[in-house]
């Protein structure tokens, strides 16, 4: 799931007095993951219904500079409750999707003995910039398009509930390990997975965003 290399060539210019100049090597610029092909889209919607998931397709507009939803679903029924999901890249819910039901799901079952009730996500699009990083203060978020998720905590059916801020560290070893084996398989489906080992702007969530960025942290 994850893509790839647009060419553009550079046109070669003569300088005076009737010499040419070298001509410039083609440049490779990095692809636009703003804003996914009608074929990545149409192909992400038909896995989607491949998932038997439910889902409503939301309409593509602008919502400010560097902000926008465009190939973004509204997950309404994964299998298991996520609280606060709004919209959401196609590609990105299909990685929480698989992420949630491959992961999430059986390492609660398997590592903490009960099964998974719901996700407490902390919200997907928000039109706003990189926060907790000096470097990036200027550059808009991946939830400004809708293409990160933040997942802050997960409930359990015998009542426990899972917090990153709370757990992430704690004195219950099988549930410290709980939480870094989901992260470890988040880095395996998303490009950026962002942890509170990263820095203390994701001290109460896990960062999960569809960008191809091979970064897990």
């Amino acid at each position: 799931m994850t893509e790839w290399v647009v060419v553009a060539a550079l046109a070669l210019t003569l300088a005076g007095c009737g010499r040419a100049d070298r001509p410039t090597a083609p440049t490779k610029t990095r692809p636009n993951l703003s804003v996914p092909s009608n074929r990545e889209t149409a192909q992400c919607l038909a896995d989607l219904r491949e998932l038997h998931v439910s889902f409503q397709v939301l309409p593509d507009r602008e919502t400010g500079p560097g902000c926008g939803l465009n190939g973004t679903v509204k997950l309404v029924d994964i299998g298991v409750p996520v609280a606060n999901l709004t919209a959401v890249r196609c590609g990105a819910a299909r990685a929480f999707i698989g992420w949630t039901r491959n992961a999430v799901a059986p390492a609660a079952y398997q590592m903490l003995g009960s099964e998974l009730a719901r996700i407490d996500s902390m919200g997907s699009y928000a039109c706003r910039n990189v926060v907790g990083s000096a470097r990036n203060t200027s550059r808009r978020s991946g939830h400004a398009i809708a293409n990160a998720i933040d997942v802050g905590g997960f409930v359990l059916k015998d009542g426990r509930r899972i917090t990153v801020l709370n757990d992430w560290n704690s004195a219950d070893p099988q549930v410290r390990q709980f939480l870094q084996t989901i992260r470890a398989s988040a880095c395996k489906r998303f490009g950026t997975v962002l942890s509170p080992d990263y820095n203390a702007a994701h001290r109460n969530h896990l960062h999960l965003e569809d960008d191809h960025a091979n970064f897990c942290r």
